[in-house]
């Protein structure tokens, strides 16, 4: 056949692989217009229509829509445009896709009951806007009044979780405990506690020097573990020693004499700060944003507080 030969829509299903009906509806839709029709009004297409057949059948399965297919036959818009466009918006789909999958597999790992689920979608899907707002009305409300400093409020905020587009199942059920955890009244109430006691004792300590914070930490971790392998107990005479090392170890920290009085400071303070359970908020941001969780200190802490309550 030449290139004037007109076909018909049988022929052009014969040589295309599509429907008969699909071309026809395509033909309706002004993104493949006939060259002629028959005396009978049957429609006739010319050699153009394979090539337009050809690109509308790229881009419906790339889900571009026939009035974008038009606009770009009609030479009104690019072809790049459009192809950018649709980009985006698979993109948006991936990730709406990469999320559910994530819930799917975390409801599945967990067992989660229908209202489980229907809890971990609702919050998994926010957008990050809606989780940022999350935590920052966490950290508005919890801290609002108290002179804990611009630098640590700084620090909470700047260290926001990040829910990626792709998440583990273990980020998501990180994400909807978290979530969970900042809404709970409870939650707020003790972290506020325990930055009120903190502001409120700065007066009577030295400002701790985070480094030296920091080895104070691995000292407790260190010394508690290894009397917990030793089956050593906080309230047995063999805990002294410990005991007194890391009571020393605080107290030169504060600034402040190793005494009955210090250690029923510092055993107050412990108890405030363990109560928040601020810890678990730390350990959950971590793993929302992939990062490995810092070493857990709360059983070296309930460990020392039991010793001290004990003495």
């Amino acid at each position: 056949m030449d290139d004037d030969t007109l076909r018909s829509i049988g022929e052009l299903a014969g040589l295309t692989g599509l429907t008969v009906k699909t071309i026809r509806f395509w033909s309706d839709a002004g993104v493949l217009p006939p060259t002629a029709r028959t005396p009978a009004g049957y429609r006739l297409y010319g050699q153009d229509a394979l090539v337009r057949l050809g690109l509308v059948r790229t881009l419906r399965d790339l889900g571009v829509d026939l009035a974008a297919i038009q606009r770009v036959l009609a030479q009104e818009i690019g072809l790049a445009e459009v192809a950018a466009v649709h980009a985006e918006a698979l993109d948006a789909q991936i990730r709406t896709l990469q999320l559910r999958r994530a819930i799917l597999r975390a409801a599945a790992g967990r067992g989660a009951t229908p209202e489980e689920m229907e809890l971990m979608h609702r919050l998994a899907k926010l957008s990050d806007r809606e989780r940022t707002g999350l935590i920052n009305d966490f950290i508005d409300q919890v801290f609002e009044g108290l002179d804990v400093g611009p630098e640590f409020l700084a620090g909470l905020q700047a260290a926001m979780p990040r829910l990626p587009d792709d998440p583990t199942a273990e980020q998501v059920d990180a994400w909807v405990e978290l979530a969970e955890l900042v809404q709970d009244p409870e939650f707020r109430a003790g972290v506020r506690r325990a930055a009120a006691d903190q502001v409120g004792s700065r007066d009577q300590v030295a400002e701790p020097d985070p480094e030296a914070a920091a080895r104070l930490a691995d000292l407790l971790r260190g010394r508690t573990a290894a009397a917990r392998a030793a089956g050593v107990g906080p309230a047995s005479a063999a805990a002294r020693p410990v005991v007194d090392e890391l009571v020393g170890a605080y107290a030169r920290l504060s600034g402040r004499e190793d005494g009955p009085e210090f250690r029923a400071w510092l055993l107050e303070r412990l108890e405030v700060a363990a109560d928040s359970r601020y810890e678990r908020y730390w350990h959950l941001v971590a793993v929302v944003d992939g990062r490995p969780p810092a070493p857990a200190l709360a059983p070296a802490v309930e460990w020392l507080v039991g010793a001290l309550r004990a003495a």
